[in-house]
């Protein structure tokens, strides 16, 4: 499961990049210490709502468009996870069977297994 301040944090990154401007302009806008930022973007912290207002302002960017991206990549990733947890346990249902459950053509011609 994605952890939330990660995926803000490279939501903000991204949108930073888009605009092709680097951490100190956006730190300097904001007033935030380039470090704190860095840390924000890298997932490491978790922003206060004032601050994420203070780095969308400095973006230029609403905050509500910050969050619809983090809805959207959140929603990606969960979908995936679902996805890929439904693969996985087909995969296990495969490879062991229940018991007295048919193991398939070959392990009919093999015969019972002796325990």
């Amino acid at each position: 499961m994605a952890v939330l301040r990660q995926v803000v944090g490279e939501t903000l990154r991204g949108l930073r990049l888009r605009q092709r401007r680097t951490l100190r302009e956006v730190s300097s806008s904001a007033r935030v210490s380039l470090g704190y930022l860095s840390e924000v973007e890298r997932g490491q912290k978790e922003p206060s709502s004032e601050l994420l207002a203070a780095i969308c302002g400095a973006l230029d960017v609403e905050l509500s468009e910050l969050f619809r991206e983090v809805t959207d990549t959140l929603r990606r990733e969960e979908k995936l996870a679902v996805r890929l947890g439904s693969v996985a346990g087909g995969e296990r249902a495969r490879l062991h069977p229940a018991p007295g459950e048919s193991r398939g053509p070959q392990a009919r011609a093999l015969g019972p297994v002796a325990a």
